[in-house]
């Protein structure tokens, strides 16, 4: 499996013979960002009704999923978990979905515009993750303690930090360092993608670095 990030929390999926996926596709105006071609899209920010939604960037879509819930599309299972304010926060924050796309055995979960720390009973849900994207620079978002707490709790084999500030990003966000420091990580230039192979473990956690493309 194939995994090229176009920044903030857009990625792209792709396996052959399989469906591709895009993950929380970018707004036009937030990047210059090319058509993308993909069968299925998922987008963390909940939606009664995914099939109103409309990317004009991402070409071929036949599919958005935008709730929470199992899905097999094609060979590829995704599962949606809701992650609801919690109770003493503001009734009017906004609910959102954690995502697991599992192409064989490989399995990645975007975390979306995660805030907080998930819940055991969240952490459950998402299941073994082989690959996790999570963001690391979104202010008022997760802390680097935050991030590294997370990080423990779901045990990925593969971490790739997103949602950090980049030269010419249109949003704000704060930078990479941060986070790599609390996990004690040494920056290192950036890939282009990444490769997932499944069936290859490492016995650590694995920081990567995209570069967007």
């Amino acid at each position: 499996m194939e995994l090229t990030w176009y920044g903030l929390g857009c990625f792209r999926l792709t396996e052959r013979g399989f469906p591709s996926v895009v993950m929380d596709p970018l707004d036009p105006d937030e990047a210059g960002l090319g058509h993308l071609q993909a069968e299925l899209v998922t987008t963390s920010r909940f939606a009664d009704d995914p099939s109103a939604l409309v990317w004009p960037q991402v070409r071929g879509v036949s599919r958005t999923i935008a709730s929470p819930g199992e899905y097999e599309i094609g060979g590829v299972f995704v599962t949606g978990v809701a992650c609801l304010p919690a109770a003493n926060e503001d009734a009017g924050a906004e609910e959102y979905v954690v995502y697991t796309v599992g192409y064989g055995g490989v399995v990645v979960c975007h975390l979306g515009e995660l805030s907080r720390v998930p819940t055991q009973a969240q952490v459950e849900a998402i299941g073994p993750v082989t690959v996790l994207l999570i963001p690391v620079g979104i202010p008022n978002g997760l802390t680097p303690a935050m991030a590294s707490e997370t990080v423990s709790l779901i045990e990925p084999e593969i971490v790739i930090p997103m949602q950090y500030h980049l030269p010419g990003l249109k949003v704000d966000r704060n930078p990479l360092d941060g986070f790599l420091k609390e996990l004690g990580v040494s920056e290192s230039a950036p890939l282009p993608s990444l490769e997932v192979t499944d069936g290859v473990e490492s016995e650590e956690t694995q920081v990567v670095v995209l570069a967007p493309q």
